[in-house]
């Protein structure tokens, strides 16, 4: 029988300590992989939804072949693995600043979203991209995909919230083709002060709230996924 509980990975990262871990959830009745920061969760397996709806989402609303998508925050790898099962992707990078969450992927230990780092596509690259935004553009991608900070106002690191506000944004807007997708991922219900913001830059926005079964409680939870064109 598999152990309850493993700890498949801990290492030191320039964000602080990261951890992999894997356990047997007796109410889900499945393996559940998640990712803590020092003593902060980041994701779970066991909600994937709303990541998988950051892709879907914003590759609708973009709605042309042959893309270039940029997605920041490897994480668990479902908004990355989402994107490359869409035809219309023909190349995707993932930025990530951990080491360890790349490595991850190309050890193969997150069996739902294997195979990324083998499909020709799909790019992952160790660098942070709160820093990529504020460089000039060397490449522009025609949807950019964040999942990085648990909401526009609690932020993993302070550096990264000056991307939150009007000059921020239209120094990653740069980096978008003409008529591209930014969509964001937030752990909380939309934000129209943050909403307003993105409508100071973009023509068209939108919150976006995308709800799923959550088997701890037997009820509902929901995230939301800012759109922005």
């Amino acid at each position: 029988m598999a152990a309850r509980f493993e700890e498949l990975d801990f290492q030191q990262t320039p964000v602080g300590e990261i951890s992999l871990r894997r356990r047997y959830d007796l109410t889900a009745k499945t393996d559940v992989y998640e990712v803590r920061l020092g003593e902060e969760y980041l994701m779970s397996s066991l909600f994937t939804v709303a990541e998988k709806a950051l892709a879907t989402l914003a590759l609708d609303a973009l709605d042309r072949d042959g893309a270039r998508v940029l997605v920041g925050g490897l994480g668990l790898g479902y908004t990355a693995h989402t994107a490359l099962n869409d035809p219309r992707v023909a190349d995707l990078t993932v930025m990530d600043v951990a080491e360890p969450v790349i490595d991850w992927h190309r050890r193969g230990l997150l069996p739902e979203t294997a195979g990324l780092a083998d499909d020709p596509r799909c790019h992952l690259v160790l660098r942070d991209f709160f820093q990529l935004v504020t460089t000039e553009p060397e490449t522009t991608y025609d949807a950019i995909l964040l999942d990085v900070d648990h909401t526009p106002r609690h932020v993993l690191h302070p550096s990264h919230a000056e991307l939150y506000t009007p000059a921020g944004l239209r120094q990653m807007q740069r980096h978008l083709t003409a008529g591209g997708v930014f969509a964001l991922w937030s752990d909380d219900p939309p934000d129209p002060r943050f909403d307003a913001v993105l409508a100071q830059v973009f023509g068209s926005t939108a919150a976006e709230v995308v709800t799923f079964a959550n088997p701890l409680t037997g009820g509902e939870s929901s995230n939301t996924v800012y759109l922005a064109r």
